[in-house]
């Protein structure tokens, strides 16, 4: 059967401009789940399921509220509360599944499709390490290609970013291929570089047998690169910022819109 959602196998770059340089290259893949096919996948598929123990599973509870509501439900709410009146028909959502039971997405983002099918909003949705996470609401204002949208930051992620940075955004929404491109910039310029590039591959058992034997406990392998990482950012000397814990667990922000940088923000500078 074919379906909305999808695989998609690519690589993360992540590249620190100063004070001193750090690069790191990741193979990953991500799941892109039409949340209207959440019930039909885990009737149809043996490896994955939904809100239940499987080889690969996707659980309401890792997203959006973490109560286990239903995540469209949740990603309309959103939309609705930040003031954007286009209606939304479809949502896909691009994560990390839990793998045997683990899974840690430092970002989920949210594809929010309107009527005639254009993008109406993303939603980025970050976590980190302290389980905290923030929810950034930006309206798609227009289909040019690829989506600029920038945000302030609200939240902490790593001790070695400061908390008054800037992020933008540069997407290219799922098709073939789908790239999520951040520039992290504080008051200085560029600071960091992140990057998820994929290339899309059609779901099924199989190739999700095949995505475990290529990426075997990929997940375990996020967290445990984060921390290794860390390690080597403290023996170069990079100052640490102390956490700031959130007021909420759990919250989300309309942010700023489109992006007015240039072009350079789609590269890894």
């Amino acid at each position: 059967m074919s379906w909305n959602s999808a695989l998609y196998k690519g690589d993360v770059i992540h590249r620190r401009h100063r004070p001193k340089t750090h690069r790191l290259h990741y193979r990953v893949f991500s799941l892109l789940i039409d949340l209207d096919e959440l019930p039909a996948l885990d009737g149809a598929l043996r490896l994955f399921g939904h809100n239940r123990f499987a080889l690969f599973s996707v659980h309401d509870s890792d997203h959006g509220d973490l109560d286990g509501g239903g995540l469209k439900s949740w990603a309309l709410g959103e939309v609705e509360r930040a003031g954007i009146s286009a209606p939304v028909a479809r949502v896909e959502m691009l994560c990390y599944p839990r793998i045997l039971g683990y899974v840690f997405n430092p970002l989920t983002v949210y594809f929010c499709h309107g009527e005639n099918g254009g993008l109406v909003a993303i939603l980025y949705e970050v976590c980190n390490t302290f389980k905290e996470r923030m929810t950034y609401v930006i309206p798609v204002a227009d289909d040019s290609r690829p989506v600029r949208q920038t945000a302030e930051k609200q939240l902490y992620v790593s001790p070695f970013i400061p908390m008054e940075c800037t992020y933008h955004f540069s997407i290219a929404p799922p098709g073939e291929t789908v790239s999520v491109r951040i520039n992290e910039k504080d008051g200085e310029g560029p600071l960091l570089f992140a990057a998820f590039n994929g290339k899309r591959d059609a779901l099924s058992d199989w190739k999700l047998l095949s995505a475990f034997a290529a990426y075997p406990l990929m997940t375990v392998k996020i967290i445990a690169g984060i921390h290794l990482e860390a390690l080597r950012l403290l023996m170069k000397g990079i100052p640490v910022f102390k956490h700031r814990p959130s007021a909420l667990r759990v919250q989300s922000v309309v942010a700023g819109g489109p992006s007015r940088t240039d072009r350079a923000d789609d590269r890894d500078e």
